[in-house]
């Protein structure tokens, strides 16, 4: 599995899930998002050049907290495509996945 895959100034992270599994899903949400900004600047990219993104959460009565984190993560005006939906994790501690594609700056 390719944690990055660059096609046509197009970049693909595989989902990414929180450093610290025990924390709760605020937690959880802001370090996998830390995660993901960390990839896409290595991959010559960043959150303003999402163009989309796919949430994973383990229970949906977890979606306003994380939703919480995400809105204030996302830039105004650069908000990707999104989904979310409710999934059974790889580790019952996982409590959310998130997965993105953006553009190359």
């Amino acid at each position: 599995m390719s944690r990055i895959v660059e096609h046509n100034n197009t970049i693909y992270l595989c989902g990414q899930v929180a450093k610290d599994a025990t924390k709760n899903i605020t937690e959880q949400t802001v370090t996998t998002l830390e995660k993901i900004e960390e990839l896409l600047n290595k991959a010559g990219s960043d959150k303003r050049h999402l163009l989309s993104a796919t949430i994973y959460v383990r229970d949906m009565k977890d979606f306003a907290a994380m939703n919480e984190v995400w809105d204030a993560w996302v830039e105004k005006g650069h908000q990707p495509a999104r989904a979310c939906v409710e999934a059974r994790m790889a580790r019952p501690e996982l409590l959310v996945e998130i997965s993105v594609i953006a553009a190359k700056k």
